[in-house]
C-alpha cells in the first residue's frame, strides 16, 4: 500500500470516528434538562432545572409518561429517540386573553405552560397519592410554583 493510500484511510478512519461520536452524542438524554424556551419574551418564574435522570431511573418514569402524540397517547419511545419539544404543539407562549373561553383540554393543547402544568403537577399529584405522601412530606413530588420553580434572580 502506498503512502497516500495510508494517509487517505486514516483521514477516512478519522472522519468515521468523528461522525460515530457526533452520533453517539447527539442520541444520549442529557441529566439535566433546563426548562428554558426560548420561545417565551420573558419567563417571569426562574428557570426549573428538570432532572431527566432522576425522574428515569428513581422514579421510574418511563419516556412515554410524558412523550405523547397529537391525540395524548403515551411514546413508545426508547433513550436516543428524537422527540419533539413540547413548544412545537403547544406553540402558544403568552398570557391567555381576558375573556377567551376554552375548556381545559383545549388550554393546554394551545398553552404550553398549560401543557407543562397539566402533565407535570398531575403526575406529581398522582405519585404523592400512589406513594401515601401528604402535603408537608419532604419526600412529596412538587405540587406549588415555588416548589418547582427556583427565586428567580433579580
Amino acid at each position: 500500500m502506498g503512502k497516500k493510500a495510508i494517509i487517505v484511510l486514516a483521514a477516512v478512519c478519522m472522519a468515521l470516528t468523528f461522525t460515530a461520536g457526533i452520533i453517539c452524542a447527539g442520541s444520549t438524554v442529557k441529566d439535566v434538562i433546563p426548562l428554558k424556551t426560548p420561545e417565551y419574551a420573558e419567563h417571569t418564574k426562574g428557570i426549573i432545572e428538570f432532572s431527566h435522570k432522576k425522574h428515569a431511573a428513581e422514579y421510574g418514569a418511563s419516556c412515554g409518561d410524558c412523550h405523547h402524540d397529537d391525540k395524548g397517547k403515551p411514546l413508545d419511545l426508547k433513550e436516543g429517540d428524537s422527540v419533539q419539544r413540547c413548544v412545537e404543539c403547544h406553540k402558544e407562549t403568552g398570557k391567555k386573553p381576558k375573556g377567551e373561553k376554552l375548556k381545559k383540554k383545549e388550554k393546554i393543547m394551545k398553552y404550553h405552560k398549560e401543557a407543562l402544568h397539566a402533565n407535570c403537577i398531575g403526575c406529581h399529584k398522582d405519585f404523592n397519592k400512589k406513594s401515601g405522601f401528604k402535603k408537608n412530606d419532604p419526600k412529596a413530588a412538587p405540587t406549588t410554583c415555588k416548589d418547582c420553580h427556583p427565586k428567580k434572580e433579580k
